[in-house]
């Protein structure tokens, strides 16, 4: 049985928490979530046996290795700075690494190590070549395969909350 290991279930994780619990519970996986304070892992998830919340504090080395010892699948979604502690314990268990930051100086550092254990770290594209580039320049190739020409482009006005 596969599992998905979470650092991290602050309001940036939500959407994630209820992706991965579908995706989890579909595919007989385990997602084990890992936060400091127990009462936002109890409120944004579903009762399953897939779904393991687990309280830590990822600065305690014991607890974070032994987390990661037991996973497939590393994803960090902890502030950018706390990204480094768990990408260290993931070379060490050759576990490969997603994060919602992008890559920092000290995480550049393991690249070495990443590629020599041929580890995957995904880290945040940005803005700029980032997901929001990409989907645009797809439907302006699309449009110009097509014989269509673009005068003018606008990207969607973001409303923030």
């Amino acid at each position: 049985m596969k599992n998905i290991l979470l650092f991290g279930a602050g309001k940036s994780a939500t959407c994630l928490i209820d992706y991965l619990t579908r995706i989890c519970i579909e595919k007989r996986w385990t997602l084990t979530i890992a936060d400091a304070n127990p009462v936002d892992l109890q409120r944004k998830l579903i009762n399953s046996p897939m779904i393991a919340p687990v309280a830590v504090n990822v600065e305690n080395s014991a607890e974070r290795n032994d987390l990661i010892q037991k996973a497939d699948l590393v994803i960090s979604m902890l502030p950018a700075a706390l990204h480094i502690l768990i990408a260290r314990d993931c070379i060490i268990n050759s576990r490969n690494l997603l994060t919602a930051s992008y890559v920092d100086e000290a995480i550049r550092t393991l690249s070495s190590q990443v590629k020599e254990r041929k580890l995957l770290f995904l880290c945040e594209m940005g803005l700029d070549p980032g997901i929001d580039h990409m989907s645009a320049m797809e439907i302006i190739h699309r449009i110009q395969e097509n014989g269509g020409k673009i005068n003018v482009f606008k990207p969607p006005l973001q409303i923030l909350p």
